[in-house]
């Protein structure tokens, strides 16, 4: 096991960050493209908007909020209700806390590894402020610090943040049974239709917990901690059992009984039904499960993940943006899932990887292009944009001291990078939104254009 963990990441390709046209025609040949591919064919054209100057201004405009205020904050940006402008804020504790923060490290990112090659398309990398969280436990601490710690400890060294997954990983494992073999993801579930609120009666396993599993495979080979690493893989597998369908969809809750580890019932909490498949929830799969497979070399993870990204490709409308469920009816007006769309895209990246690097031809570039290619021509919404003015102070001799000064003018659009996100349309959810802004969709289109940039492709993308 511990060789598994040491060697677990050797699967992804060379990072390539050159851009003559020999240097380009190699990284297209190892991803089974050719000089001549037009990525606008593919996916639908203006790429560009993945590194435009409004990413950075959108990010900075809600955050410098915060960065002028004396304390740190306890609000954190979660969503645009439907038709509005501005962010809908939640407590330090809810499990999209860690998101915002987590793009502000995507930013930092690009100015540390990929600055010269934004710079070589005309763009330009922002500073950085450093941020930092507290610790809550819960199941979604791999949401709520993965994003924004880990990314402290690997880009500026910063030892809290090393210290802060650690925690929280041990936080994480802390929720695993024994008896039922995977981590407890919700204490209690309340909706109109049904309430599951005694621990003692009710285990509640969501498929979303795949994403939270990647911290704890991380923290395990930092730690060289074969129970924690157990503790992720016996979920993973519980889940693999559970969650995916014989036909490769995915249910979204498994209630298991905590005395004897038996499935009690598979329900929705946010999908059209509890037979439907809730797209953002494939999504966790497709990402989820190649997450495990890098960490595990098990290949029946992969296979998972691929057939669960076929599944999603299979039933992608012909505008490329899935529906918030492909089981939602056709004959209505369905919303769409923007954030469903960039974390698919993103797992479909990890698989496209895991093949090229086993010797086998791939195709989920291209889907994975061809969904973010539609989500950069149909969902960004308007610009924000840097503006200067003067800024004069008047001395008493009359000269006054004069400079330029830089602000951010957020515009008529909504504060969100990307529209087209469905928090929760489920008929029976306590709150529904759908079409609006949502951090974690802007979290993913952040870092869906720094993994392309890694794998060399995201500057030939912009250059077309």
């Amino acid at each position: 096991m511990r060789e598994e963990m040491d060697t677990a990441r050797d699967d992804r390709p060379l990072k390539r960050n050159r851009s003559t046209r020999d240097d380009l025609e190699q990284i297209h040949n190892y991803h089974g493209l050719n000089t001549t591919t037009n990525f606008e064919g593919i996916a639908g054209a203006h790429f560009e908007r993945l590194y435009s100057v409004n990413v950075i201004a959108k990010i900075w405009g809600v955050a410098q909020r915060a960065f002028s205020r004396p304390t740190p904050p306890i609000l954190f940006p979660e969503y645009t209700k439907p038709g509005d402008i501005g962010y809908v804020y939640r407590e330090l504790d809810f499990w999209t806390s860690g998101f915002f923060p987590g793009c502000l490290y995507l930013l930092l990112e690009r100015q540390r590894k990929y600055a010269h090659n934004l710079r070589r398309i005309g763009l330009s990398p922002t500073d950085h402020v450093p941020h930092e969280l507290q610790l809550q436990t819960t199941h979604d601490l791999g949401f709520m610090i993965a994003p924004w710690a880990r990314a402290a400890w690997e880009l500026e060294n910063d030892v809290r943040g090393y210290d802060t997954v650690i925690t929280a990983a041990k936080s994480l494992a802390s929720r695993y049974s024994p008896v039922v073999g995977c981590i407890r993801s919700w204490d209690t579930c309340v909706t109109k239709r049904y309430s599951f609120q005694d621990l003692d009666k009710n285990f509640l396993v969501i498929v979303d917990n795949m994403m939270n599993l990647d911290m704890l495979f991380w923290a395990a080979a930092e730690l060289k901690d074969d129970k924690m690493y157990a503790v992720a893989l016996n979920h993973a597998k519980l889940s693999q059992r559970y969650h995916v369908r014989a036909d490769f969809s995915t249910a979204h809750v498994v209630n298991f009984d905590p005395a004897t580890g038996a499935m009690k019932s598979i329900i929705t909490n946010q999908g059209y039904s509890d037979e439907s498949c809730w797209s953002r929830g494939q999504a966790w799969a497709i990402a989820g499960f190649t997450q495990t497979y890098r960490w595990t070399r098990d290949g029946s993870f992969l296979e998972t993940a691929k057939n669960c990204a076929d599944y999603f490709i299979k039933r992608l409308p012909p505008s490329g943006i899935p529906p918030w469920d492909f089981q939602a009816p056709k004959n209505e007006p369905q919303p769409t899932d923007t954030s469903a769309a960039m974390i698919a895209s993103y797992g479909m990246l990890l698989i496209h990887e895991a093949e090229i690097a086993a010797g086998r031809p791939s195709t989920y570039l291209q889907h994975a292009l061809r969904i973010i290619g539609a989500v950069c021509t149909s969902h960004v919404n308007s610009p924000a944009e840097y503006v200067s003015h003067d800024d004069f102070i008047e001395t008493p001799d009359g000269r006054g001291l004069g400079n330029q000064k830089e602000t951010i003018d957020m515009g008529s659009g909504a504060e969100t990078i990307l529209n087209g996100a469905t928090i929760n349309n489920y008929e029976f959810a306590p709150r529904r939104w759908a079409n609006h802004g949502l951090v974690y969709a802007d979290y993913f289109f952040l870092l869906v254009g720094n993994k392309l940039l890694e794998m060399g492709i995201g500057e030939g993308l912009v250059r077309g």
